[in-house]
């Protein structure tokens, strides 16, 4: 069975707080998703990437450790 719709959307404003990598931001309707994920090499890269630093020194990655600085989620 096929349905068909049409739609009329008008947005004023749209507030975004925040996307991540797995986000669907979607307006109006959609028969179906397909999830996709692509991973390209655009810089040409042939060897690992360096091991992390932190404060200057080589430091592993273990699981709990933040090495980058995020901002906390704020309450909509």
């Amino acid at each position: 069975m096929k349905i068909y719709v049409q739609q009329t959307i008008q947005i004023h404003s749209i507030k975004i707080e925040g996307m991540s990598n797995s986000s669907v931001f979607q307006i109006g309707t959609s028969g179906q998703i397909q999830p996709v994920s692509n991973l390209y090499n655009t810089g040409g890269y042939t060897e690992p990437a360096p091991e992390p630093e932190k404060n200057g020194e080589t430091a592993p990655v273990d699981g709990g450790e933040v090495l980058v600085p995020l901002s906390s989620p704020t309450a909509g």
